[in-house]
């Protein structure tokens, strides 16, 4: 039972890093087009929907499994946060600083673009976390706490990063697009829509 548990720890630390990175490159890539003060509400605002949204998602787990359309619906809404990105990112503009009328996006947009983040990559977070955890309930607390940490911190360092290098948001857009991607594809083959032959098969569902 102890060798069991310690895999399944393993096994829930190798998830989260993998997908709390997904969502603390799009909360650091909203964040960026802020001003300091505004930058660390929204990664603020990040932080807490998505431990809210992962603490949903938990408690639902095997009632959701069965919705592969959630899929496709949050693959198609992360493509319209990485046209938003773009266009807030590379555009326009070098960030303002506070004192100036600028061209820094709505505050609520900001928070809206990481809400909607949050939704689509809690779902696939818990999906990851619950499934390893099985009845461990205690590891999938761990897991969905260990999560929100990594977001939080990779968050800061992401939008400080993105403010003085612009390019490294070229990256981060490219794997925002490649998740939308995942998440679309894994959700055409859920519905039957598209079949993909192994070894593909396990990466996209």
């Amino acid at each position: 039972k102890m060798l069991e548990e310690t895999i399944i720890f393993i096994q829930i630390i190798f998830i989260d890093i993998v997908m709390a990175a997904d969502n603390a490159v799009i909360i650091g890539l909203v964040a960026a087009n802020f001003a300091p003060m505004n930058r660390k509400k929204i990664i603020m605002w990040g932080v807490l929907a998505a431990f809210i949204f992962r603490v949903i998602f938990a408690a639902s787990a095997t009632y959701l499994f069965q919705f592969t359309l959630i899929k496709l619906i949050g693959g198609a809404l992360l493509l319209w946060i990485v046209k938003d990105l773009w266009q807030d990112l590379f555009s326009s503009k070098k960030i303002k600083s506070p004192t100036k009328k600028s061209k820094e996006p709505s505050f609520m947009r900001g928070v809206y673009q990481v809400l909607i983040a949050d939704i689509t990559l809690s779902f696939d977070n818990v999906i990851g976390v619950a499934g390893a955890a099985q009845q461990h309930y205690y590891l999938l607390i761990f897991g969905l706490l260990l999560s929100v940490i990594l977001i939080g911190t990779a968050a800061t360092y992401f939008a400080n990063v993105i403010k003085n290098h612009l390019w490294i948001g070229y990256i981060g857009l490219v794997v925002i697009l490649l998740v939308a991607i995942q998440l679309i594809i894994g959700g055409l083959m859920g519905l039957g829509v598209l079949t993909i032959h192994e070894p593909f098969a396990s990466w996209l569902i």
